[in-house]
């Protein structure tokens, strides 16, 4: 099956800075191309971190607190707040940068990045290749083109992808219909154990957001056959002479 992969929906100019690009430059490009993080790359543009507007709401914040409560006593810190501590101080985008830094590659399903970007409650992923250099740069926003497919390519994909390429079903048998990214599927297949595999198909479909199962079936094969009881012909044999 044809599944959206990061690399057609990344963005492949990406605003980066290194280890030591100081703070005040940090802001200012964020300012200036209206975006929300960049990763920092060292000199083979291997990622090492990224930096987002709330690293940097965050070190003006701690910075405020250390200028009225005066110097931090590290020592009795804890790692949380001795972090914190650092960034308090940070004037490069090495100090200040968030690590170890979360990328994908760009033979990724988007689904998969998706998940990834929920799972760490981040805004961008960097993308690298087979070197782990940066090539390029997902945002939520560029994967969530997937999900501004019609309804109908969606539905041309769950008949053509899913149940005549992948099933190998006779056309009509299952009938397929979107409504806002919800397929239905409607139809008898022959065997009982299709039908999950008819729905976790299409559910792989970019920008299937729901999947409504009306699919019946011929045969059972889920459940183990029923034994009957054996009938055995008795055998009479007839006295020896």
């Amino acid at each position: 099956m044809k599944t959206c992969k990061v690399g057609e929906v990344m963005t492949p100019e990406v605003v980066e800075v290194r280890q030591e690009t100081p703070f005040k430059e940090v802001a200012q490009l964020l300012a200036r191309h209206r975006i929300s993080g960049l990763p920092v790359v060292d000199a083979d543009d291997k990622v090492l971190g990224v930096i987002s507007e709330t690293d940097l709401v965050r070190r003006q914040a701690a910075q405020a607190r250390r200028d009225q409560e005066g110097r931090f006593r590290l020592p009795a810190l804890r790692r949380k707040a001795r972090v914190a501590a650092a960034k308090a101080r940070a004037m490069t985008a090495g100090q200040l940068m968030s690590t170890p830094a979360i990328t994908v590659h760009p033979e990724q399903r988007v689904a998969d990045a998706a998940r990834v970007m929920e799972r760490h409650h981040i805004e961008r992923l960097p993308v690298v290749d087979e070197e782990d250099r940066l090539i390029g740069i997902a945002t939520r926003r560029d994967l969530l083109r997937v999900f501004l497919r019609t309804d109908e390519e969606i539905r041309q994909e769950i008949i053509d992808q899913v149940l005549t390429s992948a099933m190998c079903l006779p056309p009509h048998t299952v009938i397929v219909s979107v409504h806002d990214g919800t397929a239905t599927l409607e139809g008898r297949l022959q065997r009982r154990s299709d039908i999950p595999v008819a729905v976790q198909l299409t559910w792989r479909v970019d920008g299937v957001v729901g999947v409504m199962n009306s699919l019946t079936f011929r045969v059972d094969d889920t459940r183990p056959p029923e034994k009957h009881p054996s009938r055995r012909i008795a055998h009479h044999w007839l006295p020896e002479r």
